[in-house]
């Protein structure tokens, strides 16, 4: 059964989601696990793919975006993956049909009114199933 760990981002201001997004992935992959980040369309993927690329001087993330050959521990795709993995990062505001196949579901709860909304109702879809949930709560400049 997935675990699922939400990220909550707080503090005044809050961390900056993307910011976090390109951190957290950091952190997995140098932890040695494999990510499928789930994004709502292909222009979510590339932004991402872009911002991976610039979040930190000298940080260096192995990823690739759907379409593109070869090989990497992080991939981001707007659908479901051929094989279900290690850690799946949801960057949507929907449950992903293919979360269970998953060892691990990361999930982000950003400061806004309208994500927090959407990320309740993923906790409570999650909760309601019987799935372990733990929550990270950040503070502003994480």
């Amino acid at each position: 059964m997935a675990e699922i760990d939400f990220y909550v981002l707080d503090g005044d201001p809050p961390p900056e989601p993307q910011q976090f997004v390109c951190r957290l992935l950091d952190t997995v992959y140098r932890r040695g696990a494999e990510v499928h980040v789930h994004v709502a369309d292909e222009a979510a993927a590339h932004r991402l793919d872009e911002q991976l690329w610039t979040f930190a001087p000298g940080a260096f993330v192995p990823h690739r975006v759907a379409g593109v050959g070869g090989r990497a521990p992080v991939w981001i795709d707007w659908r479901a993956p051929q094989r279900p993995g290690e850690v799946l990062l949801t960057l949507t505001d929907e449950v992903p049909h293919f979360f269970s196949g998953f060892r691990r579901v990361l999930e982000l709860v950003p400061g806004d009114p309208a994500g927090r909304t959407a990320a309740r109702a993923r906790y409570r879809f999650y909760r309601e199933r019987g799935y372990p949930l733990r929550q990270h709560r950040l503070g502003g400049g994480a």
